[in-house]
């Protein structure tokens, strides 16, 4: 039957989602076998797929990766219980367990894929699994985020399934930590067929929520053919090309074995211990074993390095220190241009006390009979198998000796052993070795008299806590060597060693041999230091070198270091678009700045998509106060430079953020700080750098943040150098410096911090503290007559664009110290303003509109009254576009308009903040203001979800206000909590000397709505407006929002003209009121009956209910819903 033809376009359209939704293969005619291979294909990498990543790869090299914020990626929930996987976010969440935000955005709308809790008491697995993927390369490497707290799983567990085997990569029972943790494994090389499975396991005292997030396959993709090879490189068989340094090292580079074939490596010797120990011998300590059974320890081998497989053996040990365990080899000589090499692959897992060492025995007469330590691997390196090399060059011919031993709960293993053919049998060695003597061949070292792990000196054995704990036990010191003190000019100072497992290692090298520095510390040519090199590691961690373990320390430890770092970079100006340029970050704390790409509530400045340099004091956790990002020394251009910059300071918590130029032989010179949340906006800042032009000396520049919590983030960008001196700030605080201000020889930046200072006020306004600055002239008539003028002169401020609003605050003394007058300086000098109030013990509000088409600067002025012990002080000048608000009146759209969100201690130390609509963050916001009615307009706000139980709050106060008998305070709130959730709170506090007075108060029940409120306020003192958020319940994800904030002084409050739409809300509610009310009548009418029924014995639908089930029967909820976009009259809502 022919189908109508306007059905034809549909039916194709059906078919070819159909075929999308089943991955067939594109058109690009790619075999089925290279399909999710980690090797784009075809055009837009449309063969990568739903792969258990997004497919499309940004760069080569980059890694494959999936943030389920658009799909699965193909991964699907293999469970076979109610206990499963499901793609969710935060935002979407119905319990409150599981993560508050996701790992890629930062935010609850960021998804992710996750377990809810699930109650019942049996055990239940939930597994979630990879779609089918072909072929991973001896490098890949897997990355991902998982979000676990205390309690919520018995069990993790990632495996890899290939064929019949299933290989466990990864397991933990725990603890795990708060927020998202990192899990880096490595797979090994894959033919074939293979998925990922990431399950948790639960029981019945586990609530089960986990997360999953950020999945990435990093370096997985084998090399593909090429048409000729760059000089010097090996060609595979399948046309692909290797380096040299790959060849015969004991993995598959080239995808079909030929770099370790016979054609290559023919004249190797290798050992994989797969049917014996070849040519090597052992002592006792040494076994040859498998992991195929339950392994003997939770940090055995899950799988042997050559055949990548559970069945595959290898050698361990568990051997302790008394007597270790030695491989050893036999007697070789090295021939050949390039010696004798061993490569072989160590596992070292389970205990810090893990050991490994490589010696070299020579044989014959005339020989040292003490063997020589090429290799020492010690520590915990981790569950996987680490490539390693050890070139030797001997005239004798020698022995090879691998002797390890470990501590309680370790294991150590070698495999796959391979001799270069450079490493020939010795002439007249005998076919068979001889059999060692006792546990160990002869040669290595003395066995102490102390137990093991003790140290011997003279009579004394002093047990390992002792050692390096800064308190000298022997009489010479010996507990207290290689503890971290080094100059590195003895191969074993200070204890310190590399653990690095990766492609980098540290090594002690000469000055004079080195690339780097022509000198070590000391300025000595001769010299040793450590240096980063290449290594034969084929994993991906940093660098690390370790010290023994040390302390118990003091609170007055202290680490010093010298360190050179060495970049091709030498520009200070930077947008971070390509790379750091001449920036680099400080290794002396455990937080970094780190460039980042634009991502979620992460946004450079530059373009809005680009690259910018981001601390965040969660990722990873720090538990250092600060970080460093800081440039290379730099040479002058002109006697004054001017440094811009951008910055994003954002977050209840942040802290502060400072620059600093440092030179030689001087102390650090702070330029500019800014301390806590400057609302989810960037902001441009700059500073005048000033040069000797005599001295030649070189500078640095340092940006350091300091964190006050972890709620928040650091950001910079933009940052740029000039000839010349910066406009003046818009912003100063005078914590730094007087911010280029004349001060004409009377004004002075001071601090009360010693409490001795002739006048002025006690505390600053900036940070409300005696350690604070601010700009003070004392007016008392021997420093200032009666009717003299002290003047304060800024530098000049850049033409403005549009009329600007200059705030500043002032302190005034009890005497009355005259007259406080503001100029404008452009063509002309004009007054602005002129103070000549009593004083008191707050700092006021002071604000100017100016306007000015040319450089302008302003001039304060002091006119002294001569009073004895008079002052006039001044702080915290902040230049604003747009015309100055009434006192205490703001609707957020350029600012807080003088409104005060310093953290109180005693509450928590958190700060109000200020953000728009459309401003990405990973806080919760409304999406839109009240003023504009738009995404784009401001508002006040601050995220409860950051306070914990207790009663912890956060203000945001006005300036100081006037006594009144009766004035008005208006604005708009919202309080976007979720459904049923009541616990956030905001209340309007009236402050005076009198103490606190709460005026107005309303809980988290009206949501998603910008709701009015009108608070009388009447104080026969000056006093202050607070705006306090805060909890009264458990913690809740929800923000309090206020705009459109009004005050009319010394009028009262009129109740809003009811509009059309509330007359009809009312009469909904109204309704609505009455309906249930009717219903509730007739509801009990028909339960009197149904007793009344009962009792008389004949119920009809007794025996139809009772087939209904157990349970309470249907009924009304004690629950009040309000509908959206209805406005409940207050008689409803019952505000305080």
């Amino acid at each position: 039957m022919a189908l109508p033809g306007h059905l034809l376009p549909a039916l194709a359209l059906l078919l070819a989602g159909s075929a999308a939704w089943t991955r067939a293969p594109d058109h690009c005619g790619t075999p089925s076998h290279t399909l999710c291979d980690f090797v784009c294909d075809c055009r837009a990498c449309s063969d990568e797929t739903q792969c258990g990543h997004g497919g499309a790869s940004p760069a080569p090299g980059a890694p494959f990766t999936c943030d389920f914020e658009q799909d699965p990626c193909g991964w699907q929930d293999i469970s076979t219980s109610r206990y499963g996987w499901r793609r969710g976010r935060a935002g979407a969440a119905l319990e409150s367990a599981g993560p508050r935000s996701d790992h890629t955005l930062g935010t609850d709308l960021g998804w992710y894929m996750a377990v809810g809790t699930h109650h019942g008491k049996e055990a239940s697995v939930a597994a979630l699994r990879s779609p089918v993927l072909h072929e991973a390369a001896s490098t890949c490497e897997l990355r991902l985020w998982y979000h676990a707290a205390a309690g919520d799983a018995a069990e993790l567990r990632l495996e890899l399934t290939h064929g019949t085997e299933t290989l466990a990569l990864w397991q933990s029972s725990g603890p795990w930590g708060p927020g998202w943790q990192e899990l880096v494994v490595a797979p090994g090389r894959v033919r074939g067929d293979f998925q990922v499975t990431f399950s948790a396991t639960r029981n019945a005292t586990h609530r089960g929520a986990v997360a999953l997030d950020d999945v990435a396959f990093r370096g997985c993709g084998l090399p593909a053919p090429q048409a000729r090879c760059p000089q010097g490189a090996h060609r595979c068989g399948n046309g692909a090309c290797v380096e040299p340094r790959q060849l015969c090292d004991g993995e598959d580079h080239c995808g079909d074995g030929s770099d370790e074939g016979a054609a290559a490596c023919g004249h190797h010797v290798s050992a994989d211990f797969e049917g014996g120990l070849g040519l090597w011998n052992c002592s006792e300590g040494w076994t040859r074993n498998h992991s195929a059974r339950v392994p003997l320890r939770p940090s055995w081998p899950r799988r042997d390095h050559s055949r990548n497989s559970a069945r595959g053996y290898f050698l361990v040990s568990v051997a302790g220190p008394g007597a270790p365990a030695v491989l050893y080899s036999p007697e070789l000589q090295a021939l050949g241009p390039h010696g004798c090499s061993l490569t072989f692959y160590h596992y070292l897992h389970g205990s810090e006390a893990s050991l490994l060492q490589l010696h070299l025995q020579a044989q014959g007469p005339g020989t040292p009979r003490v063997p020589v330590l090429l290799r020492r691997r010690h520590g915990e390196l981790g569950a996987a198998w680490v490539r390693d090399r050890v070139d030797i060059q001997s005239e004798h011919p020698f022995r090879i000796l691998l002797a390890g031993q470990t501590g309680p709960g370790g294991v150590v293993g070698l495999d796959d052993l391979i001799l270069s053919d450079g490493c020939k049998p010795a002439l007249g060695e005998p076919a068979e070795p001889p059999p060692p003597r006792a546990s160990a061949p002869p040669g290595l070292p003395p066995q102490s008299s102390c137990e093991p792990g003790h140290l011997s000196c003279g009579d004394l054995c002093v047990p390992p806590e002792q050692l390096c704990d800064f308190q000298q036990q022997c009489a010479e010191g010996q507990d207290e060597r290689g503890c971290g003190t080094a100059d590195f000019e003895h191969p074993a100072a200070g204890g310190w060693e590399d653990a690095s497992v990766g492609r980098l290692q540290w090594g002690r090298v000469r000055a004079q041999e080195h690339g780097g520095p022509g000198a070590d510390a000391g300025r000595a040519a001769a010299g040793h230091f450590l240096s980063l090199q290449r290594a034969w590691g084929q994993l991906t961690p940093e660098a690390r070198a370790l010290t023994p373990p040390l302390g118990p320390s003091g609170p007055h430890c202290a680490l010093h270091m010298v360190y050179y770092f060495r970049s091709n970079a030498q520009e200070v100006s930077c947008n971070f678009e390509r790379d750091m340029c001449g920036w680099h970050t400080g290794h002396l704390a455990d937080a970094h700045w780190r460039r980042l790409q634009s991502r979620g509530p992460a946004y450079d400045h530059t373009t809005g998509k680009g690259y910018f340099l981001l601390l965040d004091p969660t990722n990873p956790l720090a538990r250092g106060p600060g970080a460093h990002v800081l440039t290379r020394p730099q040479t002058p251009a002109a006697p004054r430079e001017c440094l811009s910059f951008w910055y994003h300071l954002h977050g209840p918590q942040i802290g502060t953020l400072r620059l600093v130029v440092r030179r030689d032989g001087e102390a650090d010179a702070q330029l500019w700080s800014q301390s806590g949340t400057q609302g989810n906006r960037w902001h441009q800042a700059w500073a005048t750098l000033h040069h000797r032009a005599d001295s030649g000396a070189k500078y640095q520049l340092l940006f350091e943040g300091l964190r006050d919590g972890f709620h928040g983030t650091m950001a910079l960008d933009d940052v740029a150098v000039r000839p010349g001196p910066c406009w003046a700030p818009e912003r100063c605080s005078f914590e730094d410096s007087a911010c280029g201000f004349s001060m004409g020889g009377l004004w002075t930046r001071q601090t009360n911090a010693t409490g001795l200072a002739a006048s002025g006020p006690a505390t600053d306004h900036t940070t409300e503290t005696a350690q604070g600055h601010y700009m003070i002239v004392d007016t008392s008539p021997q420093v200032l007559p009666r009717g003299h003028v002290a003047s304060l002169t800024s530098e000049e401020h850049r033409p403005l664009t549009q009329s600007a609003c200059l705030t500043f605050w002032y302190h005034l003394s009890l005497r009355n110290p005259g007259t406080l007058q503001v100029h404008v300086e452009e063509a002309e000098r004009r007054q602005v303003l002129s103070l000549s109030e009593h004083g008191g013990l707050a700092w006021r509000l002071g604000s100017v509109d100016v306007q000015a088409q040319r450089a302008w600067r302003v001039v304060f002025e002091a006119v002294a009254a001569g009073v004895e012990r008079s002052y006039v002080a001044l702080d915290d000048l902040l230049l604003q576009d747009g015309p100055c608000p009434r006192p205490a009146s703001c609707d957020f759209e350029t600012g807080l308009c003088g409104w005060s969100q310093l953290p109180r201690p005693s509450l928590g130390g958190y700060r109000w903040d200020w953000s728009s609509g459309n401003t990405p963050s990973r806080y919760l916001q409304p999406p839109v203001d009240h003023t504009l009615g738009t995404d784009v307009g401001h508002f006040a706000l601050f995220e409860t979800g950051v306070l914990g139980p207790g009663g912890r709050a956060a203000w945001l106060r006005s300036q100081p206000l006037p006594a009144t008998e009766a004035s008005c305070l208006r604005f708009w709130y919202y309080m976007g909590f979720p459904q049923h959730f009541y616990e956030g709170e905001l209340r309007v506090l009236q402050h005076s000397a009198r103490g606190q007075l709460a005026l107005w108060g309303t809980g988290g029940r009206l949501r998603q709505q910008w709701l009015e409120a009108r608070v009388e306020v009447a104080s026969a003192e000056e006093f202050q407006i607070v705006f306090e958020a805060t909890l009264s319940g458990q913690p809740a994800l929800g923000p309090v929002a206020l705009d459109d904030v009004e005050y009319l002084a010394g009028q009262r409050c009129q109740p809003p003209a009811p509009s059309q739409g509330d007359v009809a809300a009312a009469v909904e509610v109204a309704a609505a009121v009455g309906g249930t009310l009717f219903a509730m009548l007739l509801a009990l009418l028909g339960l009197a009956g149904w007793h009344w029924l009962q009792r008389r014995g004949r119920c009809p639908f007794r025996g139809r209910t009772a087939a209904l089930g157990p349970g309470p029967a249907p009924g009304f909820d004690n629950v009040l819903f309000s509908a959206d976009q209805v406005a409940l009259p207050a008689l409803v809502t019952n505000n305080p």
